[in-house]
């Protein structure tokens, strides 16, 4: 093996040469509307409640909406940017999504109409999705493939900390429309110069540097759609990583009340899910490091199934506060590796020669499973009535997809060196 790769030392030369694709990644994924859109909903519920007197529960169905948005375009994004070329996708998208968000400041009476844009914006944000981000990344990095996404992908984390008050101010002073306005204008004047600036695509005839080449060979390299989407390892991944999926969904949206259930207060179950957010931030950088280090199924599966320990403490029963907070811990650790891990095994395994369709056919149906998991969790209330069967399903499931995932095996060597030309006689 090459020791450089596997070194605890970090090579720095791959930062060094692409430091402005990780962050042009890292502001791409945070305004993107899987990150921006989502995360400041929140501010807009009263506004619009106020505004318009659609129900919460009426509201909260937009959020299903902008999934089937999102997962329309995820199966399509791939073969966009291969016919007309990623960064012109990304660019022309994000003109389009200024648009979408300044046509939603013309909401009607009918709720439908809030529907209508929640599924349109998505659609048209097409070439801002996080396949496009972490398509870039795994280009221009290899020794650091793994670091470089999680730091990438961080830009959720970014988003969540900074959108919603942003948003919550804007509407304060000038009315929900604001909100959207807001949004169009992040990504008009600083996403849009930044991707014209900074979006750069490996190219094998003009490479200004060993590492340029090395750059531009990758991205060529690997297998076709087909090849890939008749893999075993393909549908590997993508049951592993739906089974798990549905387990982050299931227990970030129903730990505080099972904690309320517990007897714990509104403060006390706020407290402890902190620990659920800083563990997200932590597991994401520490796994992401790890994966360019260590046989990376072995990583993926040891940190997907830390929800499972989380799972045993909540049907334990126990209120000892050390062990509740243990139980945050261990699920949000595997929360935030989740996604890292899934744009890191495709690219590893299935290389990047048609990256676009294969990540996003997986992330389209990992977006499924989300919307599909709380329909599920519903029904297990109200079957059961309490929380149990919903902590054995995710405790089965934190133990069989990190398992399933262990049968990848070693992953493929694609060719990255250029083919010799024949000699002439």
């Amino acid at each position: 093996m090459n020791h450089s790769s596997n070194s605890a030392a970090i090579d720095f030369s791959e930062f060094r040469t692409s430091w402005r694709v990780l962050i042009l990644a890292l502001l791409g994924i945070g305004i993107s509307i899987n990150s921006s859109l989502l995360y400041g909903f929140g501010t807009l519920v009263v506004p619009l409640e106020e505004a318009f007197g659609w129900n919460r529960s009426a509201l909260q169905i937009a959020i299903t909406f902008l999934f089937v948005g999102a997962v329309i375009s995820l199966q399509l994004v791939g073969w966009f940017n291969l016919r007309f070329g990623i960064k012109k996708v990304t660019a022309i998208s994000t003109c389009l999504t200024v648009l979408g968000y300044l046509a939603a400041t013309r909401l009607g009476e009918s709720i439908w109409s809030l529907y209508l844009a929640f599924t349109i914006i998505p659609i048209l944000s097409i070439g801002n999705l996080a396949v496009t981000w972490t398509q870039l990344l795994n280009m221009w990095f290899e020794k650091n493939r793994g670091l470089a996404l999680a730091i990438g992908l961080s830009g959720t984390g970014l988003a969540a900390a900074t959108v919603p008050p942003l948003l919550s101010w804007g509407i304060g002073i000038w009315g929900w429309q604001a909100a959207f306005i807001m949004l169009a204008m992040i990504n008009l004047l600083l996403l849009l110069p930044l991707t014209i600036w900074w979006f750069s695509v490996p190219k094998p005839k003009s490479h200004k540097s060993e590492a340029d080449k090395q750059a531009a060979l990758r991205s060529i390299t690997g297998m076709t759609f087909k090849e890939g989407f008749t893999s075993k390892n393909f549908w590997i991944c993508n049951i592993a990583l739906a089974l798990v999926t549905s387990v982050v969904i299931g227990m970030v949206t129903n730990t505080i009340p099972i904690l309320r259930d517990l007897g714990l207060s509104a403060e006390e179950a706020g407290l402890v899910f902190s620990g659920f957010g800083i563990s997200l931030v932590f597991g994401r950088i520490l796994v992401g490091y790890l994966l360019d280090r260590v046989w990376p199924p072995g990583i993926s599966a040891l940190s997907l199934a830390m929800p499972a320990l989380g799972c045993l403490i909540l049907l334990s029963g126990t209120t000892d506060f050390t062990l509740l907070l243990l139980a945050a811990i261990a699920i949000g650790f595997g929360a935030g590796a989740e996604f890292d891990i899934a744009a890191f095994l495709i690219a590893r395994y299935f290389g990047l020669k048609d990256y676009g369709r294969l990540y996003g056919f997986h992330i389209g149906l990992l977006t499924a499973t989300a919307a599909a998991a709380p329909l599920l969790f519903a029904a297990f209330l109200s079957q059961t009535g309490s929380y149990t069967t919903m902590l054995v399903y995710c405790l089965v499931c934190s133990i069989v997809g990190p398992l399933m995932l262990l049968t990848l095996g070693r992953a493929p060597q694609f060719e990255t060196q250029p083919p010799l030309k024949p000699a002439v006689a």
